[in-house]
């Protein structure tokens, strides 16, 4: 096997380990069993696909970025904004991007490194979409879990809500929050 898929198999590995990081911030809220960074940024690609599409984005790249965006979090773990605060110095995310695809063929490393720094920079429409999704997926998670009985959850969903800038992320915001999050359920159902 060649020197530079080694380090891709390598990465699949580390970035498996995504699937057990647990979004610290919830914690703070309570919830005994959080969501992992995998499961967070699953939903965030699809929220940037929706997103996107209504902005007249490109929905793939805006999914494509949010699939990357906490990837570093295999190195750094979820770190939570009162951490953030107490941190000796936030880590940039796209350094830790740069020594994940140390050593992979250059065109992947090259598209990885440009992702995160496209989504870092914040100034393309679809790394605004999927920055907003970000910040949906995390009112949505902490509506279900007020749903569970984690009322301390509230200050992530008003929080989140605050954070979404795009007209289409907002207006999907407060359509979410005038949803039950199992209506989807009752439709199902046919029990309307």
């Amino acid at each position: 096997m060649s020197e530079d898929l080694t380090a891709v198999a390598r990465f699949l590995y580390e970035a498996g380990t995504l699937k057990q990081t647990k979004r610290s911030g919830w914690w703070m809220a309570g919830v005994k069993d959080p969501e992992s960074v995998a499961d967070h940024s699953w939903r965030t690609a699809l929220i940037a696909t929706i997103i996107a599409k209504l902005e007249a984005a490109d929905p793939a790249r805006a999914a494509f970025l949010a699939v990357w965006h906490d990837s570093q979090e295999t190195r750094t773990g979820d770190v939570n904004h009162l951490g953030k605060k107490y941190s000796a110095g936030e880590a940039d995310p796209r350094a830790i991007t740069a020594d994940q695809v140390a050593g992979m063929p250059e065109l992947l490393a090259d598209t990885v490194r440009d992702l995160v720094a496209e989504y870092e920079a914040k100034d393309s429409p679809e790394a605004i979409c999927a920055r907003d999704a970000d910040k949906l997926e995390c009112m949505i998670q902490g509506i279900e879990y007020r749903d569970q009985g984690y009322t301390n959850t509230q200050r992530w969903i008003d929080n989140s809500r605050g954070r979404i800038v795009t007209k289409s992320g907002q207006a999907l915001a407060d359509a979410v929050l005038e949803t039950g999050s199992l209506d989807w359920l009752r439709a199902a159902l046919g029990e309307n």
